[in-house]
């Protein structure tokens, strides 16, 4: 068995508990969810009982490493006023249930600059996150910036771009990454290839560090290499291929890390479960 811990996004349709059990359901040694409706700005209020039986389900369960997915309608880099306030109080929304749910980490698509810039757009991202990171000093919640396809005006495709993010908060402890490889396949990183695999990686280590790596997305892509689209394909069979993923489970430098799939669960919904049996037989 890989020693990198392998899981799923599971829905909490349901109910929060539900996800422990989906996800013990599928085998799962770490999880993703969202903590709330993602396509709306305001979830429903999350019941103390509610919290407290997931937390008490998630320790009694073999499910490790444990991270969430943010909404997505939040752009931290928006420059409407009023869009870039609900974005802010949506993530600070989603860190406080976070931490009421013992989730580690806060997976957020950066944003996008909407025409102003890469420079512009990085510094009102990072304004967000220190302004909702203020107003909750005692948020072990991590939030980790998600490298992205790069479509339209997206920042966070290159790995310069989430370091620049990082380094421009107050506090650059309580801000980490997440890697999804659909994405930079996407973006135009060759990690379909050996070499090209071995260079990712070297660029992630010098430019974002491995530690402050809080989450893996293993994603094959139903798009070609560096088509800039966000298109998710089950493992195995996109334009990525099994070798990449092989090389991903088995790399020690990922032991411990929450490694996802958030791939096409197909006709059958067993798509997952599909492709978490190939990821260990990898």
């Amino acid at each position: 068995m890989p020693k990198t811990p392998l899981g799923a996004h599971v829905s909490i349709a349901g109910g929060l508990p539900k996800a422990i059990e989906r996800g013990e359901d599928l085998g799962c040694k770490s999880l993703q969810i969202f903590v709330k409706n993602a396509s709306q700005w305001v979830g429903r209020p999350l019941a103390e009982d509610e919290a407290a039986t997931f937390r008490d389900a998630h320790g009694a369960s073999a499910i490790g490493p444990l991270v969430a997915h943010s909404s997505y309608l939040i752009n931290c880099a928006a420059t409407d006023p009023a869009i870039l306030a609900k974005s802010r109080a949506a993530l600070g929304d989603e860190l406080d249930r976070c931490g009421r749910l013992g989730v580690d980490g806060l997976v957020l698509h950066p944003g996008a600059h909407l025409g102003t810039g890469e420079e512009a757009g990085i510094e009102r991202i990072a304004a967000s996150l220190d302004a909702v990171l203020a107003e909750r000093p005692d948020c072990p919640t991590r939030v980790l910036l998600e490298n992205t396809a790069g479509q339209g005006t997206v920042l966070g495709y290159r790995m310069g771009q989430l370091a620049a993010i990082r380094g421009a908060v107050s506090d650059p402890a309580r801000i980490g990454y997440c890697l999804d490889t659909c994405h930079a396949f996407a973006a135009g990183y060759p990690i379909h290839e050996t070499a090209g695999y071995d260079e990712w990686m070297a660029e992630v280590g010098e430019v974002l560090g491995f530690d402050a790596v809080g989450a893996l997305h293993l994603n094959d892509s139903k798009q070609p290499f560096g088509s800039r689209k966000d298109r998710h394909e089950n493992i195995g069979q996109g334009a990525i291929g099994a070798d990449l993923f092989a090389a991903l489970v088995n790399d020690g430098r990922w032991e411990g890390t929450a490694a996802v799939v958030e791939t096409p669960l197909g006709d059958d919904e067993q798509g997952h479960r599909r492709d978490l049996e190939l990821l260990r037989s990898l």
